[in-house]
Formats: C-alpha cells, structure tokens, sequence
C-alpha cells in the first residue's frame, strides 16, 4: 500500500498576513494553531471580474500543523462516486456502474452489490450518491441517487432499498422521485443527497449542460439546477419557500444552480453548504437558504469554454445571491464534508472538498461563515477525488475516479 506521511512545519503562532507574502500565526474559532501563508492559487484567473467583497477568492493559504497519513486502503473499486459512513463505522461505496460496495475502515472491500435498476452510466451519470436513513441501524434502509435513463431522456431521480442480510443485494429498490423534465444527454446530474435533522432529505439537481436546458435553473416549473427538498416518501415537504405557490414545482428549496455536486449541513450552525462547479473559472460556494436565487446563468464569476462571457458578462444582480466562496481557475468541486471530530483538532468543522480537474483536496477553513483559510491536501497524488466523507472514527475516507479509496487520519 502506498503511504504519504504528511507532517506538521512548524507550530508557530502568529498574526494574519497582511498584505505581504510573509508566513503568519492565529488561532482559529476553537484557538487552534493557524499557520497563515500566501494564497494556494497562483495561476492567472480566466476573467477580469472582481469579487464582490474581500476574501471572496484567492484567500490566504494554510497549513496543516498536526501529523497525518494520508493511506490508499483500497485500489479495487470500479469507477466509484461516492463514499458515506454506516452507523457501524464501514463505508458504503457507490460504483457508477450501477453497484455498490461496502468496505472497513481497513480496507477490505465487499464483492458488488446489485439490486438496482438500469442507470444511465455514459459520462457524468450512473449510480450517484448513497445514504443511510436514520434507522438504518435497524430498518436496514439506503437512499440513492441515479441517473435514470428512458426512452424520453435522462433525468436525476431518487431512490431507496433494503440492504438484505447478507449484504449481496438491495432488495424492493423503489424510484420516490424524479427531477423532470427528462431530457436527452448524459452532464450535469449533479445529485449529493443529505439528510436533514427531521429526516426529510436534500438533492441537488443540475441543469443538464446544455443551452437548451441551461435557463431551466431559472425556472421554478422545472427540477434542474436546484436544491430539492422532500419527505422520504418523495413528496414536497411542508413549510418549503413555494410549497403553495400555483405554477411552481413545491419541491424546490433553491434555484439557480449549475452543477452542485458537494452538500453537507455544517455540525455546528446546521446550515446547507453547497459547492458548486462553475464553467470556465466561477466554481462556487454557498450556503443554500429557502427560497433563494443563486444566479446561474445570469450571473457568474466565469466564462463559456470557447472564451465567450455567458449572458450579459455580470456577476452581480439584485435578488441574488453572492458565492461565500469562488475559484477562478476551477477547483472542480465534487463531494464534501464536515469535519466533525476532535481527532485532528485544528481541522474541526473545516471542510474539505473532493477536486477534480484541480487533482487535490480543498480545506476550506471557516469563521463566521467567511472562509478564512484554503489548503490543497494530497496534491502530489495526481488522482480526480470523486467524493469525500467523514468517518465515524475521526478519519476522512476518500474515493478516487481512478478507483482509489484514501483514509486520511491522524498519525499514530
């Protein structure tokens, strides 16, 4: 197995870099050591645009000050998306292809587990993202997301199955919903799926990459590009921002996404945090409250891949809402995660976010929902990382597209 020993620089403290290069010391929100240091990203941006306000991109770096190992458990899983902790402390592992896989913390890794319906696996879809309902501990119950392939399209959907006591099927798999319109291409699923304290679950659509479906995130009579929020049942659930609104769909929480392919609910605040991939430079961050605009594509802080601006080349507009964060060049943001543990403790309640096309681990560090900090993890890996989750054992547990499972943890 390939080991990366990741250890501390110095364990300095210091004051916040100003406008200089040089290296600082703080403390963050639980007095933890924060070594400050340039921004992570040095690469020309794509645009001209400016941020709304400051520390909106291009923050100061960080560092790591504690010893961790970063360790490839598994290199057996085929085309994985996303990985989440049972309540027993294993991981439960999507495979694009329409399968999942369950794996201990040491990497050993079960036969597939089948069950499903046919999925829609060419590009961005397939068997997408997993997680157990609450009592899964005795119901034995798993919601899935899925792109669901018909003769109308493609679309995103939601499910849910029964586990079977042996662990080789997901038996009475049922669809409880479906992010209509259908439509007939393989991008933009986005599709993270979290469950929220009442036990009603968030989904996130995207607006199926097309100029024909992009205006769609717009509009409140269509599923794609937004935050959906339903009962475990598939229903709309009470108290939604449109839920008796005539013409909309009473589903929607949020509008105006692109590709949101990171959720998570901040362990101290319970606020939906959201990634979102942008075009060419513009990927964003953002905390998703009910009933709001979150702009695409009417204004962004990127550019169509031909160069072009996209709309009327604004990033601003009454009525919606700003990113908390952005990336110009793109980060790629795929699945995310709280850290909830005290194991690495500078690294409570940060979040990390599985790059792609940028080939590393975003840790974003947060106060006052402002980020404060970023730092890129296991850069040198070269791996797309599909998904990140928070084990029960204080380590993060990673998924790669090259079919790598990463444990990040703690130096013994």
């Amino acid at each position: 197995m390939k080991h990366l020993i990741i250890t501390a620089l110095f364990s300095l403290s210091f004051l916040f870099l100003s406008a200089a290069c040089d290296e600082g010391k703080t403390k963050n929100e639980q007095g933890n050591p924060l070594i400050i240091l340039p921004p992570v990203e040095t690469q020309k941006p794509n645009t001209t645009y400016k941020p709304a306000f400051e520390g909106q991109t291009r923050i100061a770096g960080v560092k790591t000050t504690t010893p961790y190992e970063a360790k490839v458990i598994s290199s057996e899983l085929d085309n994985p998306w996303a990985v989440t902790s049972l309540p027993d402390g294993r991981l439960a592992i999507t495979e694009k292809g329409g399968t999942m896989r369950i794996a201990t913390t040491e990497g050993i890794v079960s036969g597939k587990i089948e069950g499903f319906p046919e999925v829609d696996d060419r590009n961005q879809g397939g068997l997408l993202d997993v997680a157990p309902a609450p009592d899964f501990s005795t119901s034995r119950t798993l919601y899935f997301t899925l792109a669901e392939r018909t003769p109308q399209g493609s679309l995103t959907a939601v499910g849910k199955g029964i586990l079977s006591n042996d662990e080789t099927t997901i038996d009475n798999f049922q669809i409880i919903y479906r992010a209509i319109p259908y439509f007939d291409n393989s991008m933009h699923f986005g599709s993270r799926i979290v469950f929220d304290k009442e036990g009603n679950i968030f989904i996130t659509t995207g607006e199926r990459s097309s100029l024909e479906t992009r205006y769609n995130a717009q509009k409140l009579e269509t599923a794609h590009g937004k935050v959906i929020h339903i009962t475990t049942d598939g229903n709309a659930v009470q108290g939604n921002p449109f839920i008796n609104t005539e013409g909309v769909l009473p589903e929607i929480y949020s509008f105006g996404h692109r590709n949101p392919q990171g959720l998570d609910i901040h362990p101290v605040t319970g606020e939906l945090w959201l990634s979102e991939m942008g075009p060419r430079g513009g990927d964003e961050l953002n905390i998703i409250e009910s009933g709001k605009d979150y702009g695409w594509p009417t204004i962004t802080y990127g550019i169509e891949y031909n160069g072009n601006i996209i709309g009327d080349g604004i990033t601003q507009k009454e009525g919606m809402e700003q990113p908390i964060y952005y990336w110009d060049p793109v980060l790629s943001p795929s699945g995310m995660a709280f850290y909830n543990s005290t194991a690495i403790p500078e690294w409570e309640n940060n979040l990390f976010i599985g790059g792609l096309s940028s080939r590393h681990i975003a840790r974003i560090v947060i106060e006052n929902n402002k980020v404060v900090g970023e730092e890129r993890l296991l850069a040198d890996e070269g791996e797309r990382f599909r998904d990140i989750g928070a084990g029960n054992d204080g380590a993060l547990y990673a998924v790669t597209d090259s079919g790598k499972l990463y444990r990040i943890a703690k130096s013994n």
